[in-house]
């Protein structure tokens, strides 16, 4: 246990306030960045998890659909509407349930 390189979190979000999540998110990375530990985040909470990972992979039913930097998976369309809330046309969008995925 002396000097661990891989920390593993599950949930850290769960449960807690806006404030703390934001916390903790903080001490997630400043311990990536300052002690060079690589950490493997599960995380329901896609926006904060991709602003902080350098690297996602996304699981629907437990398998892999897609992956690849954080940066290319926020530009994704598919990820913008179905995990980050984002709509293409007018206030109320098309209907979620109608849409297909690109993934299979």
């Amino acid at each position: 246990m002396n000097r661990p390189t891989l920390l593993l979190l599950d949930e850290p979000s769960l449960g807690l306030s806006p404030i703390l999540v934001k916390e903790i998110f903080t001490i997630i990375r400043r311990v990536n960045q300052e002690h060079g530990m690589s950490i493997l985040l599960v995380e329901q909470n896609a926006k904060i998890a991709l602003e902080t990972a350098h690297y996602g992979y996304v699981l629907e039913i437990g398998r892999v659909v897609m992956n690849d930097t954080c940066e290319r998976l926020m530009s994704s369309p598919d990820i913008q509407e179905f995990y980050l809330g984002a709509k293409e046309a007018g206030a109320r969008g098309e209907r979620r349930w109608k849409k297909k995925k690109t993934w299979r």
